[in-house]
């Protein structure tokens, strides 16, 4: 046997089998050992994801609960910004009419007094002017009568009794 590289003769066959059963022992012992707690481990590790992913949906789902509240307050929020809104509008229109009014009352009692003012010097103008005829037309008798005057004279004498007039007036 010499010559040959591979021989299958039964010392060859013998080791090969005994090798076969070393495999085979070692797989099923290593199986044994490693298996279970190789299961276990990616067991333990699947429950850790799966709680994971619970508590992430968990999660999600109380921040949408969250946020319908969020959104629910908001909108009440709105809906309250909008009645101070409205509130303050209605003052402010209620202020304004207010003060409108009081303005208005105020100018009519100022065009009031202002008329009342008016009249009065109008009278007094008046008064001066009557008291100015008065004179003037009492000077023209003094003049009609202290002279004896004829037509021309008179008539001049009107004459310069309304140019005064008409410079007082």
């Amino acid at each position: 046997m010499e010559g040959r590289i591979f021989a299958l003769d039964q010392q060859t066959l013998i080791q090969i089998g005994i090798q076969l059963l070393n495999a085979i022992v070692l797989a099923v012992v290593l199986t044994y050992l490693l298996y279970k707690p190789v299961r276990k481990f990616m067991q333990k590790r699947a429950d850790g994801i799966q709680s994971q992913l619970d508590r992430a949906q968990d999660d999600a789902q109380a921040a949408e609960k969250w946020k319908a509240f969020y959104e629910q307050r908001l909108e009440e929020i709105e809906l309250e910004r909008e009645g101070i809104l409205e509130e303050a509008q209605r003052l402010a229109a209620e202020n304004t009419e207010r003060m409108l009014g009081a303005a208005g009352e105020e100018i009519a009692a100022k065009k009031e007094r202002a008329a009342a003012g008016i009249q009065a010097r109008q009278e007094l103008a008046n008064e001066e002017l009557r008291l100015q005829i008065i004179d003037t037309a009492s000077a023209m008798a003094g003049k009609f009568v202290a002279t004896a005057m004829d037509e021309e004279a008179q008539d001049r004498l009107f004459g310069e009794a309304l140019a005064e007039l008409e410079d007082v007036v």
